[in-house]
């Protein structure tokens, strides 16, 4: 956990040893980088308005240098502006303070399980269309695309429910996280993007439901 407020670390680390988890609470962006290199850890609990660096900060470094471990930003920043820059900086979830710790809880939970069946391969397919779930890279026939983080969460969620349809709701809650303003359009906003990049015979619109994916059948 990064949180330089004592207050609030206190709570959080009490609590959280109460439901049972271990926690190394640490006050800058420094350690908490040096700490995360070295260490091994399930999840990251990371505030953005840190004393040294600030959180996107810290985000981008450890993203950057190769780290995947989940990251849960926890702030006083609810501008819909710092929700995406921080989304699609890699942060895997975001939640504004003050907050409910029940919630906060369950996000952990989310976070932390298995997100791969025993055995299951390094990559999810349909039709031509690969998705590495390591290198987080599309292929569509020859053609490799790297994608955003939240282009390649919402891309993932559509390969583990082929055919089906998923509401704009339901891609809010399975990708974003949290509860996102009901009339932002959002969703179709990051569809268009991977419909710009994997092309347009993947994801289809259901009018006034959601999307479905299914590719075309050759």
């Amino acid at each position: 956990m990064v949180e330089d407020e004592a207050r609030i670390a206190s709570f959080l680390v009490k609590g959280l040893g109460a439901a049972g988890y271990a926690v190394e609470h640490v006050l800058t962006g420094g350690e908490a980088l040096v700490r995360a290199r070295r260490g091994e850890f399930d999840l990251i609990v990371l505030d953005l308005g840190l004393p040294d660096l600030d959180g996107t900060e810290v985000l981008e470094q450890l993203r950057a240098s190769g780290s995947r471990v989940p990251v849960i930003v926890l702030t006083a920043r609810g501008e819909v502006s710092d929700r995406v820059h921080a989304l699609d900086l890699g942060a895997d979830d975001y939640i504004v303070k003050p907050f409910s710790f029940a919630e906060f809880l369950a996000r952990i939970r989310a976070r932390t399980r298995p997100q791969d069946a025993p055995g299951e391969a390094g990559e999810l397919c349909g039709g031509d269309l690969r998705l590495d779930l390591r290198s987080r890279r599309a292929t569509v026939g020859e053609r490799t695309f790297d994608l955003t983080g939240r282009e390649f969460v919402l891309l993932e969620a559509f390969l583990r429910h082929p055919g089906q349809v998923l509401s704009r709701e339901q891609l809010l809650s399975q990708v974003w996280g949290y509860h996102f303003d009901p009339g932002s359009n959002v969703v179709d906003v990051y569809v268009r993007y991977l419909r710009q990049k994997l092309g347009d015979g993947f994801i289809h619109t259901v009018r006034g439901i959601g999307y479905r994916f299914e590719p075309a059948l050759p």
